[in-house]
């Protein structure tokens, strides 16, 4: 019998090699295409709009979202979870807002800035293979944007959009230095992968307190989709 020859050989591996490209290809329009309608399916549309209430922000630097907070409003105060020597400087823990975004531990530690991106710990991430954190920064108070819209929530659903926050930290949460001397993270609850982004966290948290927001939202861009525009929610 005759052997099939290194040109059968390259021919075949070129073939595999085609077949694995065009799989990962339908599989990356077949994600988008959830993403898409997991964004337009509508959740809690019928929500009216309160006219005086808890002044939040939802803000998103084109990849990652995370809601920023009151670091007291209402009764609900953080210091019991997010301390002052948490914090390479504690005199931040003095600004009057909280900045929480959750995601995968190891990129999110490592990643300071998008250099720092490496594609083992991208791939890594998003197969849920790692721990999560919740990255939380002391800061003043936010203006809105085009990166950063502002929402009104009746006491009940900031009581609950907190109460998912809350039980989004790991019992007796460890801390770490954050990238800065504002910030510091903490060991939180879940699994990060390609079908729980830091965004969907986000939408998860917003549709537990009641906001319209779509059904699934694994882009920032579903997030930010369902945000007010920087004025409609001036106080």
């Amino acid at each position: 019998m005759a052997g099939i020859g290194s040109n059968g050989i390259a021919t075949r591996a070129w073939r595999a090699l085609l077949w694995l490209v065009l799989g990962i290809a339908a599989l990356f329009a077949l994600w988008n295409a959830a993403a898409l309608a997991g964004t337009l399916i509508p959740v809690n549309a019928a929500r009216e709009t309160p006219e005086s209430g808890i002044r939040v922000f939802v803000e998103d630097n084109g990849v990652h979202t995370g809601i920023v907070i009151p670091a007291q409003a209402v009764g609900i105060g953080w210091r019991d979870l997010v301390r002052p020597g948490d914090l390479r400087d504690p005199r931040h823990a003095a600004h009057g807002w909280l900045a929480i975004g959750w995601g995968d531990r190891n990129f999110y530690m490592e990643t300071p800035t998008w250099w720092d991106v490496r594609p083992g710990r991208t791939l890594a991430a998003m197969a849920g293979m790692g721990e999560t954190v919740l990255h939380v920064e002391h800061v003043p108070e936010p203006s809105t944007g085009p990166n950063r819209r502002a929402l009104i929530l009746t006491p009940a659903e900031y009581a609950r959009l907190t109460d998912f926050i809350r039980a989004s930290f790991a019992d007796l949460p460890e801390s770490w230095p954050g990238y800065g001397q504002h910030d510091a993270f903490y060991a939180a609850q879940g699994s990060y992968n390609l079908l729980r982004t830091c965004n969907n966290w986000t939408g998860e948290a917003l549709r537990e307190a009641g906001v319209p927001i779509g059904a699934w939202t694994p882009l920032s861009a579903s997030v930010m989709f369902w945000m007010p525009q920087p004025d409609a929610s001036s106080p």
